[in-house]
């Protein structure tokens, strides 16, 4: 009988400090993460026995690396904001300070009313004339990149002829591609193919593919439409075109908005059209991407589309549903 009491008394005993134990141990545990520094990597440590605790400790951990890589992730995105801007201000204030110049240089030379000053004028008012343009087209590249990444406009999707709407926005171009003296090829497995998508966006990207070639290209681009092997289903049209000697390029980094080859800020365009189309493609279940190959000259186009024997060749690739499939 009293036996019996005493092993009941020491477990009740044993229960208790087992009891105080573990509170003294999830005090500890709770003054740990209240002190922990936002920016720390100090990790929880067991302090108890039992395969329970030990769990308990390594599911709190896990959740501390999680949020460690979230903030990490969330600075590294707001670095990238921050250089963007810094970028973009450049890109803005550059014309904007042009046309200030040149208005002042036209308001001096009226000042002046001479015949000579009258030839002046004309001629700064169309430099402005032309530093404005290039602000128009920043802020409408802008305006397509924020309405590309708008949460709330949804695509509008149906089936789209592809061919007729590459050739549409190849003859809106065909000035820029007469001036150059290039000629581009076409080459459609199936001129009848049509994709799901929605209309106005993939005509937005085949423009920014269209411009990004003219500008940033060597020679004329070569088109191909075939069917994807390896996704039954899927069509796949790649824009090819020579790269300028000593251009460096990083496909990794192409659709990345503001990116450009040079790094350099005086260039022409503002490093927004791939990021529009990467945006959109990903908006309507498509996927886009680049490589860079060296080629022989059968890639570079036709005779006198530019770009060296033996070259570089960007070909940037877009795959799309096929409407019916």
């Amino acid at each position: 009988m009293w036996m019996v009491i005493g092993l009941l008394v020491g477990a009740a005993i044993g229960a208790g400090a087992t009891a105080v134990w573990y509170g003294r141990e999830s005090n500890r545990m709770a003054a740990f993460l209240h002190a922990r520094p936002d920016e720390g990597n100090a990790r929880l440590t067991v302090g108890v026995p039992g395969e329970s605790a030990r769990r308990l400790v390594m599911a709190i951990n896990e959740q501390l690396d999680r949020i460690q890589d979230e903030r990490i992730a969330d600075r590294t995105r707001q670095d990238e904001f921050q250089r963007d801007l810094s970028a973009l201000s450049h890109d803005v204030r550059t014309p904007l300070m042009g046309v200030r110049g040149h208005v002042q240089l036209a308001l001096d030379d009226l000042a002046a009313d001479s015949a000579q000053s009258n030839g002046d004028v004309a001629r700064h008012l169309t430099i402005a004339a032309s530093r404005l343009d290039e602000m128009r087209g920043l802020l409408d590249q802008l305006f397509d990149y924020a309405r590309a990444k708008d949460p709330d406009r949804e695509p509008k999707i149906e089936t789209v002829p592809l061919h007729p709407l590459l050739a549409q926005t190849l003859v809106g171009h065909y000035p820029e591609f007469e001036e150059r003296g290039w000629e581009p090829t076409i080459d459609f497995a199936d001129e009848s193919v049509a994709v799901e998508a929605d209309r106005a966006s993939l005509a937005r990207m085949l423009e920014n593919l269209t411009v990004n070639a003219l500008r940033h290209g060597d020679g004329a681009p070569v088109i191909v439409e075939r069917s994807d092997p390896d996704r039954p289903g899927m069509v796949r049209l790649t824009f090819a075109n020579p790269v300028p000697a000593g251009v460096s390029i990083d496909p990794d980094r192409l659709f990345a908005r503001f990116y450009r080859a040079d790094e350099a800020r005086g260039g022409v365009g503002t490093g927004l059209g791939l990021a529009v189309v990467q945006s959109l493609a990903e908006r309507m279940g498509m996927t886009v991407d680049a490589e860079l190959a060296h080629a022989g000259p059968t890639h570079a186009g036709p005779a006198g589309a530019g770009g060296e024997e033996g070259g570089t060749m960007l070909t940037i690739g877009l795959t799309m549903k096929e409407a019916g499939s």
